[in-house]
């Protein structure tokens, strides 16, 4: 019995709304590593694919902004479980698409595992440091709480592909939003890997929509979609961010723009904030007689 066998491509394909569909437009374009040697085939994104994904974002939202900030967190770590159960894959898929050792992909890997897990920790926090109480004049409480923006739209930056995609997403969906993410498009890869791992963890079909293609083609008709509330620039151009930026005018979207970003460092809160809205609630304290007194 001869022991050669024929391999097993993997093939890779969109996630929207928690599945696997193929691009409607059946495209795919090659992906290859950096030294040209090809990969696999990716899913060439249409348009329609990005308003597929837009329309199961907005189906999730309610649900997952809905979610106790603990609850997401318990989600969000179970994701960083599930990366660290598949650390191999993404060494290799990570060394492959940046041309690195597997060394250094492993630290990177690494990094982005405990990036994730850093911004589970900060869904039941963020609360705290952006809103409270606020002195007011009168009888009154006046409170300031964090809400979730909506449906954002993240271009997940070109070169760091999973480091990078990760610090994007993440703040996106621990402050309760839900994404359509563009991944690199010259290393997408990790990304659509990375949505197996949301499918298969306890994240709900649709929070989080992987599209992998042509940015300028897919960010197009997100940029300029009505139901998308927020989009960050990050994996953009000056010249393509400058037209998106136009686009989402349109409906007064939130705009992140692109801006040099070294993504090994600690984060920070600005990528949470980014996507939060303020909501300030006004109520009577009520009277305790003519003394004036209150609760």
């Amino acid at each position: 019995m001869s022991d050669a066998r024929l391999s097993v491509f993997k093939t890779y394909k969109l996630y929207v709304g928690g599945k696997f569909p193929r691009s409607e437009s059946g495209r795919v374009y090659e992906v290859s590593d950096a030294k040209g040697k090809w990969l696999a085939n990716a899913p060439l994104s249409s348009r329609k694919d990005a308003r597929d994904a837009v329309v199961a974002a907005r189906k999730a939202f309610g649900g997952w902004s809905g979610a106790t900030a603990y609850n997401r967190g318990q989600v969000l770590y179970r994701v960083a479980e599930m990366l660290e159960g598949r650390r191999d894959q993404f060494v290799r898929e990570v060394a492959d698409a940046e041309g690195l050792s597997k060394s250094k992909a492993a630290a990177v890997v690494d990094a982005t595992i405990d990036r994730w897990v850093w911004y589970a920790g900060w869904t039941d926090k963020i609360a705290q440091v952006v809103g409270g109480g606020n002195p007011v004049a009168g009888p009154f409480f006046n409170l300031s709480s964090p809400e979730p923006t909506g449906v954002v739209a993240v271009l997940a930056p070109q070169e760091s592909s999973f480091l990078g995609l990760v610090s994007v997403l993440a703040p996106v969906i621990a402050t309760g939003n839900t994404a359509v993410v563009v991944a690199s498009e010259k290393s997408p890869l990790p990304a659509l890997s990375l949505a197996e791992v949301l499918a298969t963890s306890d994240v709900p079909g649709g929070v989080v929509n992987v599209l992998s293609g042509r940015t300028a083609e897919i960010a197009a008709p997100l940029a300029a979609h009505q139901d998308v509330n927020a989009i960050d620039l990050a994996g953009a151009d000056e010249v393509l961010a400058k037209e998106l930026e136009i686009a989402a005018a349109d409906n007064l979207k939130r705009v992140l723009r692109p801006q040099p970003v070294d993504y090994a460092e600690t984060p920070g809160i600005d990528r949470m904030t980014a996507f939060l809205e303020t909501k300030t609630v006004w109520h009577p304290t009520g009277s305790l007689g003519a003394s004036g007194s209150s609760y």
